[in-house]
C-alpha cells in the first residue's frame, strides 16, 4: 500500500512539474492567438502580443523537437525495446507505377506499409510491403544512382490542369456550405476533390530518395523537396551510428510490429486539404516579402547560399535563391524576395554549400549536387505576417541561426496597375508612349532584358520562376526609368534572376495589360470556345486587333519564351510553366476594368487567373505567326468584306 502511495505521489509530482507548465504554455499560446485576432493592428499592444506569441511558439517547437522518441516505444515478443522515431506518407515507385506508402522508421528497422482497405466500421490495418534492418540499409553513391532507371516526371500541364479542377471544386464546396446545400451533393464534391488531390499528391513529387539493401534489393521514393529527403537521410544515418545488428522478422514478429505501427503512428491522415478540419486555416494567398539577412554558427568556411520554399497543394516549390557567399562562416546576404503564395502554410529556408565540381551531376534532375548544411521551417501565421511593417525573426537549429524578415501583401493590393506619375520614365507608362519616345517598335527595357536572359540565363534552372533580389530589380528599374548610361554594365554584372524579374515587373506595372483592357472580355470568351476552328479564328483576330506596339512586343516575347522552353530539360521551364508565370502579368486588367471582369479574390487559382494562363499557353503552342502575316490577313479580310 505504501509503495502504491509513493508511486502515485511520484506520478502526481511528475505531472505537476513537467506536464502542467507545458500545458499552461499551450493554453497561453491559444489565448495569444485569440487576442491577436481581436486586437487592431494599430493598437500599441499589438507588437507586444506578436512578440509574445512568437516566443511561445518557438518554445513549443523546441519542446516538440527535443521529445525523446522513447515515448513511442514498443516491446517485441522477445522482450526487446523498439522505438518509433519518424513516420510519414511517401510516394514509392514500385513495378513502374507510383504508390502511396506509410513509412515507419524505428530505431533498428525501416518499414514500408500500405493501409489496407477494410469494411465500414472495421478496424484499419497496415499491410507490410517490405522492411530493411538499418544494419543492412545503405544509400547509393552518385555513381551508383546513375545506374538506376530514370524516373519520368509528370508533365507540368497535367499537374496545373488538376490544380484548376481542385480549385474549382473548392469554390463549389464553399458555395454549398454558404447555401447550406444538401449533404449528398457536398459529400459527392468532397469525394471527387479527394480523388483529384490524391492524384496530385501521387504525381507531384519528383526528387528521388533511393535506398539499397545490402543483399542487392533497391527501393525508390519520390519527394517534393530536398528538405524531406534530407530529414529522412539524416534520421536514418543518425540511428546507424549506433551498434546495430541485422535480423529477420518472423511472421509473428512482423504481425506484432504492424499492429504497433497503427498505435504509434504520429501522422494519421493523408496530407490532403479535403482531409483537413473545417476550422483549419486555408493557407495564405498573395505575396510574401522575405529578406534573408544572415546565417551564423558555421564552424568552417564554405561557399554558401539559401533557397526559399513554400507549400502549394500539399507539396513544396522552390521560389527564391540568394547569391553564393564565398569562403565564409557568416554570410551576410540582406537580400529581399517577393514570393507568390498559393494557399501556403509554411516557409522553408534551406542553406547549401555550393559545389563547383561539374562532374558531380545528378542524372535524375541534371543538376550539380550541392550539400544541405542547414534547414529551417516556419509556419506562416496570418496574424503575425499580415502587417504593414517588416517582422524580424531568428530561428535556430543545431547551433546555427538564420535571421530573416517577412511581411505579407494581399493579391488585391500587389496586383494593382498604378500609372506612373513620371511620364518621362518607362515603368508604369503606356507602351505606345514609350515606343514613340524611343522611336522603336519594342521598348528598350524588353529588348535588353530578353537579350541578356538568352545570353546567359536560358540554361538557368527555374528562370522566370525563381524570384530575383528585390533591391537589384529596383536598381535596374531606376536605371531604365532614368535612361542611365550604365544600364548595359549593370545588366552584365547583375544576377540573371533579377534581370528576369525586371522584365516581369515591367509588364506587371503597365497601366493597362499588354493585351489591353478593351479586349480582355473577348480573350476570356475566345479561350472558352470548344470548336478548334472557331477558337483559332477568334484568337488570331484578337491579335490583329491589338495596337501595333502591343502586338509587336507580344510576338517578340512569345518567340523568346518558346526559345526558353526549348531548353526545358535543362532549365525545367516548360511552356505551361512560362504561361503560368506570364499569363496574369500580360492579361490581368487594370483596377478600373477589373471590377467588371476580374474578381481579385485571395485564391490565386481562381477561374479568371487560370483562363489568363490558358490564353498565353494557346499562343505559345500555336505555330509561329508574324506581324506582317497578321496585318496582311487583316487587310485581306477587310477587303473581302
Amino acid at each position: 500500500m505504501e509503495i502504491l502511495l509513493i508511486v502515485r505521489f511520484c506520478c502526481n509530482c511528475t505531472y505537476a512539474l513537467l506536464y502542467k507548465p507545458i500545458n499552461r504554455v499551450t493554453r497561453s499560446t491559444n489565448v495569444l492567438h485569440d487576442l491577436l485576432k481581436h486586437t487592431p493592428s494599430d493598437h500599441p499592444d499589438y507588437p507586444l502580443l506578436q512578440d509574445a506569441l512568437r516566443i511561445s511558439q518557438n518554445f513549443l517547437s523546441s519542446i516538440n523537437e527535443d521529445i525523446d522518441p522513447r515515448r513511442t516505444a514498443v516491446t517485441t515478443p522477445k522482450g526487446e525495446t523498439r522505438q518509433l522515431v519518424k513516420d510519414g506518407f511517401l510516394v514509392e515507385v514500385a513495378e513502374g507505377s507510383r504508390k502511396l506508402r506509410h513509412v515507419f522508421l524505428f530505431t533498428d528497422v525501416l518499414l514500408c506499409a500500405k493501409l489496407k482497405k477494410t469494411g465500414v466500421g472495421k478496424h484499419q490495418q497496415y499491410e507490410c510491403k517490405w522492411y530493411i534492418p538499418l544494419a543492412e540499409l545503405v544509400f547509393p553513391s552518385l555513381e551508383e544512382s546513375d545506374l538506376c532507371p530514370h524516373v519520368q516526371a509528370m508533365p507540368d500541364h497535367d499537374l496545373e490542369d488538376m490544380k484548376i479542377k481542385i480549385s474549382s471544386m473548392k469554390s463549389e464546396v464553399q458555395k454549398e456550405k454558404a447555401n447550406k446545400g444538401q449533404s449528398r451533393a457536398m459529400e459527392r464534391l468532397k469525394k471527387k476533390m479527394f480523388d483529384n488531390e490524391f492524384w496530385l499528391l501521387l504525381n507531384s513529387p519528383s526528387i528521388p530518395l533511393r535506398i539499397h539493401n545490402r543483399n542487392g534489393k533497391s527501393y525508390l521514393f519520390l519527394l517534393s523537396s530536398d528538405y524531406e529527403r534530407s530529414e529522412w537521410r539524416e534520421a536514418i544515418q543518425k540511428l546507424q551510428k549506433k551498434d546495430l545488428q541485422t535480423f529477420v522478422l518472423s511472421s509473428v514478429e512482423l504481425q506484432f510490429l504492424m499492429g504497433s505501427c497503427f498505435k504509434l503512428r504520429t501522422v494519421h491522415n493523408i496530407p490532403l486539404t479535403s482531409n483537413a478540419d473545417d476550422d483549419q486555416p486555408p493557407g495564405m494567398c498573395g505575396f510574401l516579402h522575405v529578406i534573408v539577412h544572415s546565417v551564423k554558427g558555421f564552424k568552417q568556411s564554405a561557399n554558401l547560399y539559401c533557397t526559399l520554399e513554400v507549400d502549394s497543394f500539399g507539396y513544396f516549390v522552390s521560389k527564391a535563391k540568394t547569391r553564393v557567399f564565398r569562403d565564409t562562416t557568416e554570410p551576410q546576404w540582406n537580400e529581399e524576395f517577393e514570393i507568390e503564395l498559393e494557399g501556403s502554410q509554411y516557409l522553408r529556408i534551406l542553406c547549401y554549400e555550393k559545389c563547383f565540381d561539374k562532374t558531380k551531376v545528378n542524372k535524375d534532375n541534371n543538376e550539380i549536387v550541392d550539400r544541405i548544411v542547414g534547414k529551417w521551417q516556419v509556419q506562416l501565421d496570418p496574424q503575425t505576417v499580415q502587417t504593414k511593417n517588416w517582422h524580424l525573426d531568428v530561428i535556430e537549429m543545431n547551433g546555427v541561426k538564420v535571421e530573416f524578415s517577412m511581411k505579407f501583401t494581399s493579391r488585391d493590393m500587389s496586383l494593382k496597375r498604378t500609372p506612373s506619375k513620371k511620364q518621362t520614365g518607362v515603368f508604369g507608362v503606356k507602351i505606345s508612349v514609350v515606343t514613340k519616345r524611343e522611336r522603336s517598335k519594342i521598348p528598350y527595357v524588353v529588348r535588353q532584358c530578353v537579350e541578356e536572359v538568352e545570353k546567359r540565363g536560358i540554361d538557368e534552372v527555374g528562370i522566370y520562376r525563381i524570384s530575383g533580389v528585390a533591391t537589384d530589380i529596383q536598381a535596374l528599374k531606376a536605371a531604365f526609368d532614368s535612361n542611365s548610361k550604365d544600364i548595359l554594365v549593370m545588366l552584365s554584372d547583375m544576377d540573371i534572376n533579377a534581370i528576369a524579374g525586371t522584365l516581369k515587373l515591367y509588364f506587371r506595372e503597365l497601366p493597362e495589360p499588354l493585351l489591353t483592357d478593351r479586349l480582355y472580355p473577348t480573350f476570356m470568351q475566345g479561350i472558352a470556345l470548344s470548336d478548334p476552328s472557331a477558337k483559332e479564328n477568334c484568337m488570331l483576330h484578337l491579335l490583329r486587333s491589338l495596337p501595333d506596339p502591343n502586338l509587336i512586343t507580344f510576338l517578340f516575347l512569345l518567340e523568346h519564351l518558346k526559345r526558353v522552353a526549348e531548353k526545358e530539360s535543362i532549365n525545367k521551364m516548360s511552356l505551361h510553366n512560362l504561361a503560368t508565370v506570364f499569363g496574369p502579368t500580360l492579361l490581368r486588367p487594370s483596377e478600373a476594368e477589373s471590377k467588371g471582369h476580374l474578381s481579385l479574390a485571395s485564391d490565386i487559382w481562381s477561374h479568371d487567373v487560370m483562363a489568363q494562363v490558358q490564353v498565353l499557353l494557346y499562343y505559345l503552342q500555336h505555330p509561329p505567326v508574324s506581324f506582317a502575316e497578321l496585318k496582311h490577313n487583316a487587310l485581306y479580310l477587310s477587303t473581302d468584306v
